[in-house]
Order: C-alpha cells, then sequence, then structure tokens
C-alpha cells in the first residue's frame, strides 16, 4: 500500500484534508496526517510540526503555496515517489524542486482519485 502523508491535515471534518485522511483510513492505507493542531481523524493521530518519518510513498498537499514554502525542505527530504498538488495548492516552485528530484507530481484531487480507483 501507498503510505501517504497529508500535509494540512485539520480536524474540521468540512475540510477536504479531513476527508482525505479519512478515506485513505478506510481504503486500507497508511495515512500520516500532519497539521498545525492536535487531534485525530479516524481514529488516527495528527502529527504536528514535521515528524521523521520513512517509506512514504505520496505526499498530499493542502496547503496553500505560500504556506508550503516552509515546509519544501521537509518535504524533499522525505523523498517520496509523488506529490499531489490538490486543486488550490499548486505550486511552481516546489513542482519544479520536485521534479529535479525525479519525484512525480500530480495534479489532481486525492478524494476523486480515490473515488475512481487511480490512486
Amino acid at each position: 500500500m501507498k503510505k501517504t502523508l497529508v500535509l494540512g491535515a485539520s480536524t474540521n471534518p468540512i475540510r477536504y484534508s479531513n476527508a482525505a485522511v479519512h478515506r485513505l483510513a478506510q481504503g486500507g492505507f497508511e495515512v500520516v496526517p500532519v497539521g498545525v493542531r492536535e487531534g485525530e481523524i479516524s481514529g488516527v493521530t495528527i502529527e504536528q510540526g514535521k515528524p521523521v518519518l520513512e517509506n512514504i510513498h505520496t505526499i498530499t498537499l493542502y496547503l496553500n503555496p505560500q504556506r508550503q514554502q516552509e515546509y519544501y525542505d521537509y518535504i524533499l527530504s522525505l523523498n517520496p515517489k509523488r506529490i499531489i498538488f490538490n486543486p488550490g495548492t499548486e505550486n511552481p516552485e516546489l513542482i519544479r524542486l520536485a521534479r529535479e528530484k525525479g519525484i512525480e507530481v500530480e495534479m489532481g484531487c486525492t478524494l476523486v482519485m480515490l473515488a475512481v480507483g487511480q490512486y
């Protein structure tokens, strides 16, 4: 399974990041939500800061491009296989940095990808 980091996770049930964590966990994916506030989603604890993680396959972004800047080094240090830029998170600078490191970049919606079996 594709171990997935959800960057920008929120405990707010109306947020797309919350739904993504919930659906990934329901789908049997190992999911690591990272957000600014403590809490949990579907029984999975939200990590804070920049936790040390290994074997991350996918990072799915729920932070706007300005908020992403402080995470560039962290994201790239995890050496994921791919980064999904959900609607509103598209960031030419991070896309370029990721591609330079050989990381696959996708513009898409994690929720739609899960719903249609293309995750």
